[in-house]
């Protein structure tokens, strides 16, 4: 009776190959998202990869497929960042501003995605429901980190700071001469601060 056949000690290895090369066309296409949207040319991403156009398609066959793994790849990179600042940062507000910049160059890829996603409002529901259960938690615990240190005062919650930096990241692309960064660190450095009551 003969054995059964054993898994190819190559197999392993062939994924692992895959998954590096995915990484490789997602970390490529976030730049040129960041730069010229997610409209720019997929000629221009297997370029910025090193790849042949064919071997993008082979991995994403279309243009949303690439564009949410990239959402999805930046998202998870995010997530993963917070805990490490944490551990590696001079200070739990130093580790909070830090990945909030991070979260700002994650949002730099995101510009356009809403019209890759027309007819299919689902679809990008569900890639904001993922970004929202993801990454709110994350600057929750950075927060939460920065108010235990005594560095954070404002009462102001992780998703309220989300929505805030967003919007001060959406007027970005269209003005040179707006530094997204040093408005966005104006902002996270407030918190700092007491606030005045509004009445």
């Amino acid at each position: 009776m003969s054995s059964p056949a054993q898994p190819s000690p190559d197999v392993p290895r062939r994924r692992r190959d895959v998954e590096r090369n995915e990484r490789v066309l997602l970390d490529a296409a976030a730049d040129v998202f960041a730069r010229s949207g997610v409209n720019a040319p997929v000629r221009e991403v297997a370029a910025a990869a090193g790849v042949g156009v064919a071997t993008l398609y082979r991995h994403f066959p279309t243009r949303s497929d690439l564009v949410v793994a990239v959402y999805r790849h930046q998202i998870e990179a995010c997530a993963q960042a917070g805990p490490l600042l944490l551990a590696s940062a001079p200070s739990p507000f130093a580790a909070t501003l830090a990945w909030i910049h991070q979260f700002v160059d994650f949002l730099g890829t995101k510009h356009g995605l809403a019209h890759v996603w027309e007819g299919d409002s689902a679809g990008f529901t569900a890639l904001h429901s993922l970004f929202v259960e993801r990454l709110v938690p994350v600057l929750a615990d950075l927060l939460d980190a920065a108010r235990a240190s005594g560095e954070v005062v404002a009462p102001t919650g992780a998703y309220r700071l989300i929505r805030a930096v967003g919007d001060l990241v959406a007027f970005a692309p269209q003005d040179p001469d707006y530094d997204v960064r040093e408005m966005v660190t104006l902002l996270v450095s407030g918190l700092r601060q007491e606030q005045p009551e509004l009445g």
